[in-house]
């Protein structure tokens, strides 16, 4: 086997580095999905008045069952596409008393962590 000359060798470094920098930009980022997609109309059908059976039935389980406020329940929402810088994220809010829906918040805005 011969050994490489002054020239070969650069070449090769350089051919290497490249091949390195060509894969890295190939590494796979999975989208991130979170929470409860909810639908418009089933969210539009929720209606003050309703039972907490009416409302699961509509929505699903919250995503948030808070231990401390049994009348509020969080409908949240999480989509990162997987390269994307920006997240699609929505939060809705059903609040009873009595077991019975009194307020429905709708986009509520969410706070930066």
């Amino acid at each position: 086997m011969e050994p490489l000359s002054a020239l070969t060798r650069p070449k090769l470094l350089i051919a290497a580095l490249v091949g390195v920098c060509l894969l890295a930009g190939c590494v796979y980022r999975v989208d991130v999905q979170q929470g409860n997609l909810l639908e418009y109309s089933d969210i539009q059908a929720v209606k003050p008045g309703m039972t907490r059976s009416q409302v699961r039935f509509l929505l699903g389980t919250p995503v948030v069952d808070d231990p401390f406020d049994k009348d509020r329940w969080d409908y949240i929402y999480y989509f990162r596409k997987g390269r994307g810088k920006r997240a699609d994220q929505r939060w809705l809010i059903v609040l009873f008393s009595d077991d019975r829906v009194t307020e429905i918040r709708r986009d509520v805005q969410v706070e930066p962590s």
